[in-house]
């Protein structure tokens, strides 16, 4: 490692733990109009952008899935006049860290530097953004990479029941293809794919950013211009269907000889504009996302011993919404454990939750969330997704009352909304008995 590096990782160990109300986010806009979010704090040399592009993996066609992918894969192996070696031997030589990724609607990057390397790190990533070379020699490297990946998920259960249930909860929308894409798919992909998805999806008019660290207001917004004014400023029309899971209660067995069962499971959430969100969020942290705490792995793992582990989630995408789960447990013991998770699913639709759940899940969820603010780049990064979701630039300081004024009624109403047993649908990979 080099002395650069290692200088940048004891900063990052230095970098405090704050609380939710010490951050003071100010709105910077750049003289040509490019928005962004700023954290400053000067008591290290360090700055770190968080930035996303809406329009991910789901507006990959579908003869070319996993295209988002391989162009965020891409970004960083050679822009402007660098091939990948000297591109890389830049970012290296400067400690800088860039790196690209694709989620379902957006796609989204992340730069970190020392201070006095700022212009250098921003110009890196100016180009990799508009100037992309997409070099034979790279892309027949990365879909090699991306085509073992591939392969590998084929033998891997949780991969398997990942990939079915996306399928069954969204069989006709792109939610259910796979953003990494098939086999046939990403062998499809062309240079001119990868290009032509970079001119039509870049566009300035879907950037969110955030920034955090050792940089002025004045110097951002000369760099916001420097780094994203050359995007088109705005990109292709996000044609992508609003989409309700198809959760009827279905159940798919893929069999392997394995000697326990993967299981995913779940049935229609909510979006994260929805009203119900806060009381919902809550809810799933009573039910599955609360560990130990939990009523899903109080009744599964520690009364029964029937699994290690128990979750439930809630996923919001921009055009739907799922809450789901899992579990893995052995094979003549799955029904029994699916069964479980039935009963609590339908008890908190039933009955609710207590008090003394309700305010035990709220002192979690309020007290456990500076430990998201841990770094230049964490906080980056939840800035970017405050943004995305239209909360407002004031709510770190909200979020604490808008748990708190969940009520017992609110919980009720909602499980009884989103936890429909009879709809509860999974997907087992192994070889289970009983079903």
């Amino acid at each position: 490692m080099s002395r650069l590096r290692l200088l940048v990782t004891a900063l990052i160990c230095l970098w405090p733990i704050l609380p939710a109300h010490a951050v003071d986010v100010q709105k910077v806009v750049s003289p040509g109009g490019i928005e962004a979010w700023l954290v400053e704090d000067r008591a290290n040399p360090i700055i770190s952008v968080s930035f996303a592009l809406r329009g991910g993996s789901a507006v990959d066609p579908a003869d070319k899935s996993g295209l988002a992918e391989m162009v965020c894969n891409l970004l960083d192996e050679g822009a402007g006049d660098l091939d990948s070696r000297a591109f890389h031997e830049k970012l290296d030589d400067l400690a800088i860290s860039l790196g690209f990724s694709a989620g379902e609607d957006a796609v989204y990057g992340h730069l970190k530097t020392l201070t006095d390397n700022r212009d250098t790190a921003f110009d890196l990533l100016r180009l990799s953004l508009t100037q992309p070379r997409f070099d034979p020699t790279a892309v027949e490297r990365v879909r090699a990479q991306s085509l073992a990946e591939l392969s590998q998920q084929e033998q891997d259960p949780d991969a398997i029941a990942g990939r079915a249930f996306s399928r069954m909860m969204f069989p006709d929308h792109p939610y259910g293809r796979p953003s990494d894409g098939r086999e046939d798919t990403v062998k499809a992909i062309t240079a001119m794919d990868l290009k032509d998805w970079v001119a039509a999806h870049l566009g300035r008019d879907q950037l969110t950013v955030a920034v955090v660290g050792d940089i002025r207001p004045e110097a951002l917004g000369m760099a916001l211009d420097q780094v994203f004014g050359g995007l088109p400023a705005r990109a292709a029309p996000i044609a992508v269907a609003e989409v309700t899971p198809e959760a009827h209660g279905q159940k798919e067995v893929i069999r392997r000889q394995i000697p326990q069962s993967v299981v995913q499971f779940g049935s229609a959430g909510l979006k994260r504009d929805d009203p119900d969100w806060y009381a919902a969020y809550v809810m799933n942290y009573i039910l599955g996302g609360g560990g130990f705490s939990s009523r899903l792995l109080t009744e599964v793992r520690v009364k029964r011993g029937l699994a290690y582990s128990v979750y439930s989630y809630l996923r919001p995408y921009d055009h739907g919404g799922l809450i789901f789960g899992g579990v893995a447990s052995r094979n003549d013991r799955v029904a029994e454990s699916l069964r479980l998770i039935g009963e609590e699913w339908r008890r908190m639709a039933d009955k609710g939750v207590t008090a003394a759940e309700l305010a035990n899940a709220k002192t979690y969820l309020n007290g456990s969330f500076p430990l998201q603010l841990d770094s230049t780049s964490s906080i980056a990064r939840l800035l970017v997704t405050i943004q995305m979701d239209n909360l407002g630039i004031d709510y770190l300081q909200r979020r604490a009352r808008l748990i708190d004024a969940v009520t017992l009624e609110d919980v009720h109403r909602v499980a009884k909304r989103l936890l429909d047993a009879e709809h509860l649908a999974a997907v087992i990979v192994g070889d289970p008995k009983g079903l």
